[in-house]
């Protein structure tokens, strides 16, 4: 928002000071027509523009009346000295009820410092102890939805001037609404260089979602998506090319617009698995591939490269299962992951892979183990050999597995074997 007023000077409400010109000219004395521009964030610029010929101008000095949050209007000449540095510590984005500083640094060793709000006044500004102002400290012991906002501050004194205004610093609260899902699709297991979409849902609908990555960063990397229509309950952020030399996590907020810096609590925390290429480890089964509703079983992954971690992820899901790695003896490392009491829905092609602990990349797949549920159909298939049961050492014989109902694939197993089932189409 600006406004442009032309014309003679009048007395203005804002302090000026003026300094006469080296030589005077008639073309620059005071009064004459100036040029004013004035914004709406408190800024007020005055240029002097002469009437003619090429006579010095005054050198006008406009001095900005800020309505910082101290309950008072404090007047300082804008714009002499460098803009100072504000940051908050730990971080800008605060969970409710944590303690936060806001800290300002600038150039000078003495010197005085000015914190304020945009848009909405802050009174906790001014119950700041001066010792700490002085410093340019700005404590929040503990944080509500009030202190949330865009702060910049200033610094300087009555002598050497006043600053430019510092870059804003986004305040944000967390906490103010119940955490949302985020999940990613159609997997969180990315090949290197792919994408990956992942979704933000809620049960609240907001007008904004925010997606963070966090991990390798000092301060997380935030994403905004705007809904497809207000107060929808889901968003979506399209993420990649991914690789594997770095850690891939994830989580999200919801915010109401009226609110853009209240945000609800945060989902938790998702990784992508970027297989990369270093030794794959080997995935086994306890006490077999095949299991019935009900039972229990084991997936071991080990290796032999002594990885610190391991990861087991099923083709298809929207998550994948972490363990820390065990080290049965020198050189070789492995984690168990236990499933059970199976469903039908533990069924499937399984794959892990290993990581160090040092490092963020994963190793490659192992190689696929598939887990069959039996008795999910009434179905039941008979099993005959030939040319019979007993055979001599070196014979050869025939397993023939039918069914009455149709059945396109065959699944043949040893009972007490760990191997993978043989599978076969029907004929």
């Amino acid at each position: 928002m600006t406004a442009r007023f032309l014309g003679r000077a009048v007395p203005l409400p804002v302090w000026l000071q003026m300094t006469k010109p080296h030589k005077k000219d008639p073309a620059s004395e005071w009064p004459h027509p100036v040029s004013l521009s004035c914004q709406h964030r408190g800024l007020i610029h005055l240029q002097s523009r002469a009437v003619g010929g090429d006579a010095m101008t005054p050198i006008l000095t406009v001095l900005i009346c800020l309505g910082l949050s101290l309950g008072w209007r404090t007047c300082v000449q804008a714009g002499t000295l460098p803009k100072p540095t504000l940051w908050a510590e730990p971080d800008s984005v605060i969970t409710q009820g944590s303690p936060v500083t806001l800290r300002c640094q600038g150039s000078l060793e003495t010197q005085e410092y000015r914190l304020y709000r945009e848009e909405k006044t802050a009174p906790w500004i001014t119950r700041i102890p001066q010792e700490l102002v002085k410093k340019g400290q700005f404590p929040i012991p503990s944080i509500t939805w009030e202190h949330a906002g865009r702060y910049r501050c200033i610094y300087g004194s009555h002598t050497a001037g006043w600053s430019e205004r510092s870059d804003p610093l986004e305040l944000v609260v967390t906490g103010a609404y119940r955490k949302p899902t985020l999940s990613a699709l159609p997997s969180p297991v990315v090949a290197s260089g792919g994408n990956v979409t992942l979704q933000c849902d809620s049960r609240v609908a907001f007008d904004g979602f925010i997606l963070c990555k966090e991990g390798e960063d000092e301060h997380p990397q935030c994403l905004i998506s705007q809904p497809r229509t207000r107060g929808s309950s889901r968003a979506v952020f399209s993420v990649g090319p991914v690789s594997p030399s770095r850690r891939w996590l994830y989580r999200c907020y919801g915010y109401d617009s009226h609110s853009p810096y209240v945000w609800s609590l945060p989902s938790d925390l998702l990784e992508l698995l970027v297989p990369g290429v270093s030794k794959k480890p080997s995935l086994s089964v306890q006490p077999g591939p095949v299991v019935a509703t009900g039972e229990n079983l084991t997936l071991q992954c080990g290796s032999n490269v002594g990885y610190d971690r391991f990861a087991l992820y099923k083709e298809g899901e929207r998550d994948f299962l972490q363990r820390p790695g065990r080290q049965p003896q020198a050189g070789l490392s492995q984690a168990n992951f236990p499933l059970g009491p199976v469903r039908g829905s533990h069924g499937g092609q399984y794959r892990c892979s290993g990581a160090h602990n040092l490092s963020s990349e994963w190793s490659a797949p192992s190689d696929p183990l598939d887990i069959l549920i039996a008795g999910q159909t009434q179905a039941r298939p008979s099993l005959s050999v030939h040319p019979g049961p007993t055979v001599a050492s070196g014979e050869k014989v025939t397993l023939l597995c039918q069914s009455q109902g149709w059945m396109d694939t065959f699944f043949l197993t040893k009972e007490g074997a760990a191997d993978a089932p043989l599978r076969l189409k029907s004929k």
